[in-house]
């Protein structure tokens, strides 16, 4: 594991000599101003979600095989669904028959249906604007959803991060404008804990003290010396959330043996360790968790199920279904639910016809993501699509909807705005609504 430690000054000619991830926010266009009853509306709708576990299936989940199934296709020729549905607890809803566990528990769900943007070609294109909720801008990088989290709630405690990432590295998840405080402790393993903040073996505990003393007296002479270096004063910033989180209370989050054998069981393989660990990480303070299934071993194409992809997709449905069904029982056993909002978000969909191979292409127009817990209103669907899965139906959700209503059950205004470094105002979603039903 690495601490990102990115930089909203950096070019990327020096993100490539000195590693660093991210770019200088130059600026913006014209920001969106919401009118008065648009941001007294969202004052007035606050959630009462604390947390966001946030489950990305990169690759693009086929919806018509998972959250909104269709009649049968056969897999060549005829269009439709792979696998058969299954009843759920909501009543009007159904599901792919190897979500058996999470049916019963979707009373504690929203399944919004009718996602829709126009990306469907670029994967990379996608997934960042469902991470940051907007199409990139040749003058600034947005930053991601969990970024605005970390800069509008922050940690629980100085000794944890306020976002971390477990799985590939990406500039979609990074802070943008908002600076490197606003970044992601990364995981590579879930359960030796950041490498980065382990002290080496031949390194004592003295030796760490005089080693942390002789930094702190370089920076506070760069500090007096540079008065005006805000990049370097927030890479100093970095560094001591660091040393903090260089202690027991983080790293102690890590030790899954902590844990009762049969509920680690209970949880399931690789990724279900992960949304084990996200809710050990949601417990000790942290305030958003991504958690990536990107297991393409699985199936040997991951979510991004193109040609011979196709055969094995139940494997990720199973695990999927496993791990995700544990996490809510387990929220819930932990008073957790209520307080911990849990998102299966993807970059888009696929559509109902099958390629040459057997597989699926990709499809914007229409996909399904997932809410779950955080005090919304739960046991419902919001918006539907046609009898094929291929267009939405009436009412459409925007991306920056989705994230309005992930802002607003985390009591963040989406029309609230942040700033650029020269002071210009941004706007938390592109015209984002919550989804007022929602919100009791």
């Amino acid at each position: 594991m690495i601490m990102k430690t990115e930089s909203s000054f950096l070019t990327r000619r020096e993100f490539l000599k000195a590693g660093a991830s991210a770019v200088l926010a130059a600026g913006v266009g014209q920001p969106f101003a919401p009118s008065a009853a648009e941001s007294g509306a969202a004052e007035r709708i606050r959630g009462k979600a604390d947390a966001c576990i946030f489950i990305w299936l990169g690759g693009g989940a086929a919806h018509v095989d998972t959250f909104d199934p269709k009649a049968r296709g056969d897999g060549k020729k005829k269009p439709g669904s792979y696998y058969d549905a299954i009843s759920t607890a909501i009543p009007e809803a159904q599901v792919c028959e190897h979500l058996k566990q999470t049916a019963p528990l979707l009373d504690r769900c929203v399944l919004v249906r009718s996602l829709s943007h126009g990306i469907f070609s670029e994967h990379g294109a996608a997934t960042n604007l469902m991470h940051t909720g907007r199409r990139p801008s040749e003058t600034i990088i947005y930053p991601s959803i969990g970024s605005i989290v970390s800069h509008q709630l922050g940690a629980k405690t100085d000794a944890v991060p306020a976002y971390v990432v477990m799985g590939y590295p990406n500039i979609a998840r990074d802070p943008g404008f908002l600076g490197p405080k606003h970044g992601y402790v990364y995981l590579t393993q879930i359960e030796t804990g950041p490498n980065g903040l382990m002290r080496p073996p031949d390194v004592d505990a003295a030796r760490e003290r005089r080693r942390e003393e002789l930094l702190a007296a370089w920076q506070e002479e760069y500090h007096r010396t540079h008065p005006d270096d805000q990049d370097f004063r927030a890479q100093a910033a970095i560094s001591q959330q660091g040393f903090l989180m260089a202690g027991p209370e983080f790293l102690q989050v890590f030790d899954l043996s902590r844990e009762q054998p049969s509920l680690r069981e209970a949880y399931g393989g690789e990724f279900g360790q992960r949304c084990l660990l996200a809710r050990r990480l949601i417990q000790a303070g942290v305030r958003f968790v991504e958690v990536s299934f990107n297991l393409n071993f699985l199936n040997g194409t991951g979510w991004d199920t193109h040609n011979e992809g196709q055969l094995n997709q139940h494997l990720l449905i199973k695990d999927l279904d496993q791990a995700f069904a544990t996490l809510l029982l387990d929220l819930e056993k932990h008073r957790l639910l209520d307080t911990t909002l849990a998102v299966i978000a993807t970059e888009f969909g696929r559509p109902p016809e099958f390629d040459s191979g057997g597989g699926r292409g990709h499809q914007s127009a229409a996909f399904t993501c997932v809410l779950a817990g955080g005090g919304l209103q739960t046991g419902r669907v919001i918006g539907q699509t046609d009898e094929l899965g291929k267009k939405t139906v009436g009412r459409a959700v925007t991306v920056a909807d989705f994230h309005a209503t992930i802002h607003t059950a985390l009591g963040i205004n989406p029309h609230r705005n942040l700033y650029t470094s020269d002071d210009r105002p941004v706007p938390i979603t592109d015209r984002g609504r919550p989804i007022a039903e929602l919100f009791g």
